[in-house]
This record gives structure tokens, sequence and C-alpha cells, in this order.
């Protein structure tokens, strides 16, 4: 009887999350009037619209809710797929994102989300500079190498170098998306969301085959926040969507995080007008952690050195000890090492396949 209570009451709160205009504020006070959702979809229009927020339209919609939206088909779709609902309800619903103001009513998730997480979001421009996809990697490694989950939009640019950042940590990252499970946006990020799930999530408010529609996002952005006590911005210009996350952050007392870089790139005048209004400067995990109280059991001031595989050549190895983070124009690289040209490029092309180094415009090369 429990089972049949519990799945009859995860279809009527499903019911009610695909009608326009029930959020989770709303859905409260339906059940303050009706007791639960089986008798919200029960009830009359008339009824209906007595409840505060509830106007004649929406009324009418909950009413006729159950011969609009096809629930055992959309459950379905979750069981192929190997994913959950997890609705506001639910002792697995994420502390930090219900004390939102608008928290999700139902959340659909591919992974594994957990109640209680250490989250921080790092998000940023879709066009982003190397300095930004750099520096989105480091944050997202140093937090998630901390055991701090990563949260981003999987969207191109700083949000994937984010999710890679910390997959390259082999550390938590959840993807949250303003489309369905079905319908991963990008199309080119369907790979790495199915990485992410392996051990993070990923997650999203929309039905399964909900399409990307561009007024999905700002919502989507209050999700990525919300799970957070946090939000990093790395790039963005003043017009950038990433500032709605940073807005959404000030609105739900989150901390705010912003990346300095040039002041000549216009990629760079969104993160410094957040730090004009108050954003914590940011220019390491340290100090995300030490704002967040937490703390490093090294020095991040200190780069690390790489890790040089057993298996390179002497030359190979000579040129490893010679990269850096920053970029090293191919002459210098010839100049330190004291090799042939001919045999720094082979080297250089072989780190590359390899993929340990990267080649840059203009004959620079870096850590990969």
């Amino acid at each position: 009887m429990t089972d049949e209570l519990a799945t009859s009451s995860l279809e009527s709160i499903l019911q009610l999350s695909m009608t326009h205009g029930v959020g989770a504020r709303v859905y409260r006070k339906l059940l303050g009037a009706f007791g639960s959702a089986e008798a919200v979809l029960r009830a009359n229009p008339r009824d209906l619209k007595a409840v505060a927020g509830v106007g004649q339209a929406l009324a009418e919609a909950i009413a006729t809710a159950q011969n609009n939206a096809d629930v055992k088909a959309e459950l379905e779709l979750v069981e192929k797929v190997g994913a959950q609902i997890v609705t506001i309800d639910s002792p697995d619903y994420p502390d930090d994102l219900k004390e939102i103001y608008d928290p999700p009513l139902v959340l659909y998730v591919k992974g594994d989300l957990r109640k209680e997480e250490q989250a921080i979001a790092i998000v940023g421009s879709r066009r982003p500079t190397y300095y930004g996809k750099q520096q989105a990697e480091l944050l997202a490694g140093g937090l998630a190498g901390r055991g701090w989950t990563v949260v981003a939009g999987l969207a191109r640019g700083i949000d994937s170098h984010a999710h890679q950042g910390a997959l390259n940590a082999n550390g938590r990252t959840i993807a949250v998306l303003g489309s369905g499970l079905l319908k991963v946006y990008p199309r080119e990020h369907r790979k790495l969301a199915d990485q992410i799930a392996e051990d993070g999530a990923v997650i999203s408010e929309f039905p399964m085959t909900a399409p990307p529609d561009p007024w999905n996002f700002p919502r989507r952005n209050r999700i990525i926040s919300g799970l957070c006590r946090g939000v990093i911005i790395v790039e963005a210009a003043r017009t950038s969507g990433s500032l709605i996350t940073a807005s959404w952050a000030t609105e739900q007392n989150r901390l705010v995080f912003a990346v300095p870089g040039r002041v000549d790139n216009a990629l760079s005048t969104g993160c410094h007008a957040l730090i004009k209004d108050g954003a914590v400067l940011t220019e390491n995990a340290e100090d995300v952690l030490t704002e967040l109280g937490s703390s490093l059991t090294h020095d991040p001031g200190k780069e690390t050195a790489p890790i040089i595989p057993d298996n390179l050549s002497d030359d190979e190895t000579r040129l490893m000890k010679l990269l850096e983070r920053e970029p090293k124009h191919i002459d210098d690289l010839i100049a330190a090492s004291g090799l042939p040209a001919a045999q720094v490029s082979s080297c250089l092309v072989m780190l590359e396949i390899k993929k340990l180094a990267v080649q840059l415009p203009g004959k620079n090369f870096c850590l990969a």
C-alpha cells in the first residue's frame, strides 16, 4: 500500500509540475488548502481560485491538468534513461536549494544528487580566452580536489571547462540543464554529460523532452546558484548571461566571487564591475575556501610541478620541465632546452599527442 501511495503522490506532483504556473510557492498554498496533490487535481476551478495566487486561468489549467499531460509516458522516459525524479517533498531534495524563494517543484536527476553537499558554482563566457579556460579548470580542480562539488550549466566555454577541471581532479560536478534530460544542449556535450553523471549528476526542472528554449536559461541559473554556497564568475562581458547567475546568488544570499582579467579585454568588464560592487576578488581556490570558512592543506600560490610520466624520452622530459601554465614561445623553449629546433618541434608534437602540452596561436606552448 505504501508503494502505491508513493507512486500516486509522485504522479500527482509531476502532473502539477507540468502545469504552467504551478511552482513550489503555489504548490505549498494548494497543499495548505486541499491537503494533498491528489486532492488539488480533483478540485473544481471555483475552489482552486479561492487559493491566494491562483487566478482563473491557472485554476482552469489545474482542473484540466490530468487531461493535458501524459505523466505515465514521462515516467517511462525517466526510467528508460536510468534517471529519477526528486520532488520538493522528498527527503533527498537538496537542502540549500530548498531555501531559495522559488525552488523547483521537481528535479529530474541522472546520477547522484546528494541532500547535503558542499557545492560551488563556476560560470562565465561561452567564448572565453585561453586564460579564462585555464582559470576555470584550475579553480574547479582545486575546489573539487578539496571535496567541494563544482556546479555549472554544461554550456560552451567556461562552464564546460569547470566541469572538466573537476573531472580531471577526480571530483564531483553537477550540470544543470536549461532543457530536458533527453535534449542535452549543446549536443556536442552529450559525452561530457554522461561522464558527469557517472559520479556526479545531470539535473533539470524541465520535462524530459523539453527543448533548450532561450527563456529556460535564466530560470536554470537560479538553480545553479541555489545549489551552492557561492558562485564564481570567470570572464563575463557586461551583458553576459552569467551575470544573471551572480544576481540570483546575491538575491539568495550566496557569496559572489569574480576572477579579474585584462583591463583591455571586454570579457573582463563584467567581472571587474562585480568586484567594484563587492564580489570577492578571486585569484585561486584558496581565496574561495577562505571566504567559505575552509582552507587548503598546501599553498595554492605556489605552482605545483607537473607530473611527468615515466614513458617519456629524455628530450620530452626536458621540455616538460620547461613548460608552465603560462604560454612560452617555441624560440624560448629552444634556447632554454639547448636542443636543436627540429628536435624541440618533434618533441612538442609528441607531447601534444600525449595530451601533456597544448599549442596556442603564435607558436606558443603550455602545459595541458
